[in-house]
């Protein structure tokens, strides 16, 4: 048992705090970041959503790529891929660069990702100190998401954009050399196939489908182009499926959704983590472009959804060893729905003490829902099965994360559309353009002559409050309705547990 593992330990959660903050990071930046490289709404959900899409489906098999030929080598290449992105990405001229920049920032953070945990669990051989091991691990990653838009504010309050991305420069430049003197360089490998082809259809499925979604409602494609694309990503998708039924060693072992309780965990994770996406991304421009905050004042304000998040782990395991996994899964959804529904009629000019609280019973009920899917997969398999089962995990938070964003940006922007009221001084072609999103508003809006600049804004702000009440109220429906899935759907949990005991 290598004797330096706890240095080891704090190389690979150093390793892991930027790859975590790279989710969030950008959330508080994106106003700053249209308006610098005159982005469209379109351009901007892709460069912040090809991150989490691409880890989606890279997270498996570089996960067993790294099984094959050992986490150390995997995970250093990944730092270097890491470093090399972000300042790739710090330096980018253009809103299509920049989303290069953020794929090659997905490649090393897919390969960073699974090999830590494959060399926490070599590393640690004691039951108890893995355990601790591993929650330390975790909350790094908690912490690590939740501090992302205040580290994102405090740079942008005094450097440019970039500055978001540059930062893991010399986080990558200190773990990678701790990484390569402290991680043991003899590792057991395991021999076998690597389904790279694989998970390339699964990507190029997810792409697709997520342009399609994007193109069909920003109405900027032919509607034969947008159907074409969206039947290819759902034959991709269907071709991986089968591929994977089909398969002795499964990439993604999709025979695990015979379970109950497996799919109800898995649509928890989709939907949990979708929902914290895309509210952060609703709140950050909320925060900025209607109530003028700064950023770091926008990442302060949205202190307690992400704080709230962090505690939202030992929480859940308490709760449901306590109260039983569906009772704790559907009430925090529910409550989670009913924090949503006020948030949406709240006044943010005067958020007084009930708006912070609202925030923080938000993060921390669906900090409390992303975990009991968790608890609802891990339980439903044999001990054998934990590593696929822990695959399909990572992949629906990924893809959640990834969704959550393409779904709430394509409502925001149809739904601001229909609120703005422009000035009918306004050109056909401006018109048209300030009508996207509220940056594209305030782009047009920098192109006009003082007082009609200062209107079209006033419009902007107007129709974007409409737009987040609008938003966070459809968004709660939908978790309420969710909670009544699980309820039903997790009836048998209990007898699944006792099978396996």
């Amino acid at each position: 048992m290598p004797a330096n593992r706890w240095f080891a330990l704090i190389a690979v959660m150093l390793a892991f705090l930027p790859v975590v903050l790279d989710i969030t990071i950008l959330h508080v930046a994106v106003p700053t970041l249209t308006q610098s490289l005159n982005a469209s709404g379109t351009e901007v959900l892709w460069i912040i959503d090809i991150y989490p899409l691409l880890m989606a489906g890279l997270l498996v098999p570089m996960g067993t790529l790294a099984d094959r030929v050992g986490n150390r080598k995997i995970l250093l290449i990944g730092l270097v891929i890491f470093a090399a992105a972000s300042a790739w990405a710090a330096f980018a001229q253009s809103p299509a660069m920049l989303v290069a920049a953020r794929v090659l920032l997905a490649l090393g953070g897919s390969m960073i990702m699974p090999c830590m945990l494959g060399l926490i669990r070599k590393a640690f051989e004691d039951d108890g100190e893995r355990a601790m091991a591993l929650g330390l691990w975790g909350m790094v990653g908690a912490a690590g998401a939740a501090v992302g838009p205040l580290i994102g504010g405090a740079l942008l309050e005094h450097f440019w954009w970039g500055s978001v991305f540059l930062i893991n420069v010399p986080v990558m430049l200190m773990v990678a050399p701790a990484c390569y003197v402290l991680l043991p360089r003899v590792e057991q490998t395991s021999p076998g196939k690597w389904a790279i082809g694989e998970a390339l259809l699964l990507i190029a499925g997810m792409i697709s489908l997520v342009y399609g979604i994007k193109a069909g409602f920003g109405g900027k494609q032919p509607l034969p182009i947008v159907v074409l694309v969206v039947v290819f990503g759902i034959a991709a998708l269907t071709l991986f499926a089968r591929t994977q039924l089909r398969s002795s060693e499964p990439m993604l072992d999709l025979s695990l959704l015979s379970h109950p309780a497996i799919v109800a965990g898995l649509i928890m994770a989709i939907v949990a983590s979708g929902a914290l996406a895309g509210v952060e991304l609703t709140l950050a421009q909320e925060l900025q472009y209607v109530l003028g905050k700064t950023p770091l004042q926008a990442g302060i304000f949205m202190i307690p959804i992400m704080a709230a998040a962090a505690m939202g782990g030992p929480v859940a395991g308490y709760l449901s060893n306590r109260f039983g996994l569906r009772l704790v899964a559907t009430l925090s959804l529910l409550i989670s729905a009913g924090a949503l529904v006020f948030l949406a009629r709240s006044d943010f000019h005067d958020p007084g003490f009930l708006v912070p609280l609202a925030l923080a019973i938000l993060g921390l009920t669906l900090s409390i829902g992303l975990t009991a899917s968790s608890i609802a997969i891990m339980g439903s398999v044999d001990a054998s099965r934990g590593g696929a089962a822990g695959s399909l995990e990572a992949t629906g938070y990924e893809l959640g994360t990834g969704l959550g964003i393409t779904l709430f940006g394509v409502f925001m922007s149809s739904v601001f559309s229909r609120a703005i009221e422009l000035p009918s001084s306004l050109s056909q072609a401006l018109a048209e353009r300030a009508s996207r999103t509220i940056g594209d508003t305030y782009i047009v809006a920098s192109e006009l002559p003082g007082e009609q600049g200062a209107a079209l804004i006033e419009a902007g702000k107007a129709a974007f409050t409409q737009t987040h009440a609008v938003l966070l109220t459809t968004a709660a429906e939908v978790i309420a309705a969710l909670a009544v899935v699980v309820f039903f759907t997790l009836a048998g949990y209990r007898s699944v547990l006792r099978a396996h005991h």
